[in-house]
């Protein structure tokens, strides 16, 4: 049984993605509406993989990212950033601040399920859904 985060302030969002992953066998869901709740679910429960928004209204998603890899216990979670943000400074910030995987809205729902299937069996998948026409 694997639990993800489902971490977005857009009820919409969260819909989508728990619909995209309701695919997956043996998967349960935790859902946050905010940076700070998601830090907050993380201590409530054990997570096997987060799916993170950077915009959010009261912590960015970067700072989350950066929270879960500042703490050993969850060091190694696979997180998966699904953001609406496509260009390359943004991805390139958000891998360097340990992101498994990045992934960009909108998003083909059997892509994401494929993203984290991976995440959960330690095979992340780079950038993916991610415009190739950048310069």
């Amino acid at each position: 049984m694997h639990t993800i985060l489902i971490v977005d302030d857009s009820p919409t969002i969260r819909r989508m993605v728990r619909a995209s992953l309701g695919t997956l066998p043996g998967t349960t869901f935790v859902e946050a509406v905010s940076g700070l709740q998601a830090i907050e679910a993380l201590a409530l429960a054990p997570v096997h993989a987060i799916v993170l928004d950077l915009n959010m209204p009261d912590m960015h998603g970067l700072d989350v990212l950066r929270f879960v890899r500042s703490h050993e216990h969850y060091r190694k979670l696979p997180v998966l950033v699904l953001t609406t943000r496509g260009d390359r400074t943004s991805r390139d910030a958000v891998m360097q601040a340990g992101a498994t995987s990045y992934m960009t809205k909108p998003f083909m729902p059997t892509e994401l399920a494929a993203a984290v299937s991976g995440l959960l069996a330690g095979v992340p998948v780079q950038h993916a859904a991610v415009p190739s026409n950048e310069g």
